[in-house]
């Protein structure tokens, strides 16, 4: 019996620094990334997979663009729509997750999700889509090391620049040229609450570019956007 706990222990303490050296792993890659550009995400790669066992040829749209040459447009159209709180909390909205536990629970489904634009980040860089407890500990984990290590301004940078668009488009300028055909600098604010409103789903609205519920919300996010403060 004692040589089976000695033996649990030592598995125990094995998994330990195992999940120290992955959160060292983790805190390099953001550490690095203060100056400079992530190549992909986690999720960006995932999704060129699945999209080449159906085309081997697939290839992803996306182009890095630095913050000063996207449009002003789009950050107020984002976080409007994503995230109002985003330049004051920390990378939590405490309250809006709390709303979305309200909503979720008399829905009986998920229906809200109450994720800061940190969070998403955090989830976009690192992390699969599975829904699990572990992914939404280490989501947060991440979102805490994001927020410590990086201002707003370079969070929010990363952040427009990996985000999904479209089935295979990423970033701002791949998207502000696959819907509009102009670059990211020039999005217009009816262009930018657009693809806003595109974010929760956005290879559905590429294929559904008239869904009456994204016309809806692009004219709500419109309305929001003088109120939205941006890094």
């Amino acid at each position: 019996m004692k040589k089976l706990w000695r033996w649990m222990w030592r598995i125990l303490a094995l998994l330990f620094v195992l999940i120290l050296f992955y959160q060292a792993w983790i805190f390099a890659h953001v550490w690095w990334w203060v100056d400079h550009n992530p190549a992909s995400s986690a999720f960006m790669e995932s999704r060129l997979e699945a999209m080449q066992d159906k085309n081997p040829d697939a290839g992803l749209q996306h182009q890095w663009v630095p913050y000063a040459k996207i449009s002003s447009n789009l950050k107020r159209a984002l976080i409007a729509a994503e995230d109002a709180k985003f330049v004051d909390h920390e990378g939590f909205d405490w309250e809006g997750i709390q709303k979305a536990y309200e909503k979720n629970l008399k829905k009986g489904k998920i229906v809200a999700g109450g994720s800061t634009i940190s969070q998403q980040l955090a989830k976009n860089l690192f992390l699969s889509g599975k829904r699990t407890p572990w992914r939404k500990l280490e989501e947060a984990t991440i979102t805490v090391m994001l927020e410590k290590v990086m201002d707003k301004q370079r969070i929010f940078e990363i952040y427009l620049n990996v985000i999904e668009w479209g089935n295979g488009v990423f970033g701002a300028e791949a998207a502000a040229r696959h819907y509009f055909h102009v670059s990211a600098a020039q999005l217009s604010a009816d262009q930018a609450a657009r693809l806003a409103a595109m974010v929760p789903n956005p290879r559905y609205y590429d294929k559904h570019r008239e869904a009456r519920g994204l016309l809806r919300k692009t004219e709500i996010i419109l309305g929001r956007m003088s109120d939205a403060g941006i890094p």
